[in-house]
């Protein structure tokens, strides 16, 4: 088990969160939590950089939608970096895929905002 960090910087477009480790029922809070104190403002984009998340199970997506839940209730928008393939085949068996936009990197996703 690798435990998860989550390390928040600001781009031109918004708060991008680096996830790293691994992202399940005993992590999720603390990605709800980072997520629920951070200043969104509308029009901006919160990035999700999953380049270094190891694991991501039920617990974990529903984190994910919470986070883009919360960016649209303050007027933002929500992109996912990096997705690992194990992750973004799971977003893409349940419809997700579909939901989130999704980057290969976190600077496309900047630049594309």
């Amino acid at each position: 088990m690798n435990p998860l960090t989550i390390t928040t910087r600001d781009a031109a477009t918004g708060p991008v969160l680096e996830i790293a480790g691994d992202l399940d029922h005993h992590t999720a809070p603390g990605l709800r939590e980072a997520v629920d104190t951070l200043p969104l403002a509308g029009g901006q984009l919160l990035v999700l950089d999953l380049a270094r998340l190891d694991f991501c199970d039920s617990s974990g997506i529903t984190v994910l939608l919470a986070a883009r839940n919360v960016a649209v209730g303050h007027g933002a928008r929500i992109a996912l970096a990096a997705v690992p393939s194990n992750t973004a085949r799971i977003l893409g068996i349940v419809g997700l895929d579909r939901v989130f936009t999704i980057h290969p990197d976190t600077a496309t996703a900047v630049l594309r905002s």
